[in-house]
């Protein structure tokens, strides 16, 4: 089976982007640069005609994921967003103060998000036990998970990610993310059996308008989705 590849996304450069590089599917985001807030309308709008599956990250603001009744209302009110556009799926997730998934609010989201695929976002990664949390998400009904292994980079988790996959066997998919690059990924797809993979397949642009970052109007360095190395990833994993 081939591995499939998707590759998140912020903007409709970087959409554009992805689809042209040969990406299976979307995540689509806004602010990239904090690990992905839920996208505008807008957005979500362009996203709908892509040729690819576009999932919408369900995240309403930085930080912990941790979530109250007032951000559940606008997780709701997003999922209901996703539906309305057609897009294929929705990225969820939350965590309790101890780190441990948050599952009666994730068991919400997935019932109002009935009918769209979901993959179980990196609040997995916060987890105190991640074997104890794979039950969950298979008990959730999640299509995947998108792990590092519970570190900051995927390359330091493929023990724990090799062990997910494992013990998923099938139930679940394991797909890595973050820190995935052309250069590693066929390492990190060895190692872990995983089929699915995850990148910003990004490279450095520079900054044009240095009184926008001195206003605060814009961070002073970012990426950006580059349709070289998306193409690049693809290349790499199809040669597995």
């Amino acid at each position: 089976m081939p591995v499939l590849l998707e590759v998140c996304v912020d903007s409709a450069k970087g959409l554009a982007a992805a689809v042209e590089g040969g990406a299976n599917r979307i995540e689509l985001c806004s602010a990239l640069e904090v690990g992905g807030l839920t996208p505008v309308a807008g957005m979500m709008k362009a996203a709908a005609a892509a040729p690819i599956p576009v999932y919408a990250m369900i995240r309403p603001h930085a930080g912990p994921f941790i979530f109250d009744a007032a951000d559940e209302a606008a997780m709701m009110a997003d999922i209901d967003a996703v539906r309305a556009f057609g897009l294929a799926g929705v990225v969820i997730g939350a965590n309790r103060p101890d780190g441990t998934l948050d599952m009666p609010l994730i068991h919400r989201l997935k019932a109002h998000a009935a009918g769209l695929g979901s993959t179980l976002h990196r609040a997995f990664d916060l987890v105190p036990d991640a074997d104890a949390a794979l039950e969950q998400a298979v008990e959730l009904g999640c299509e995947r998970i998108l792990t590092s292994g519970c570190v900051p980079k995927a390359m330091d988790g493929l023990e724990t990610l090799k062990r997910l996959s494992a013990r998923a066997a099938g139930r679940i998919s394991i797909m890595p993310g973050s820190g995935v690059r052309p250069s590693n990924a066929a390492e990190i797809l060895r190692a872990t059996g995983a089929r699915e993979i995850h990148g910003s397949c990004s490279s450095p642009v520079a900054r044009v308008d240095p009184r926008a970052v001195a206003f605060g109007f814009e961070a002073p360095s970012a990426n950006q989705t580059d349709t070289a190395v998306v193409r690049q990833m693809r290349q790499v994993i199809d040669a597995i």
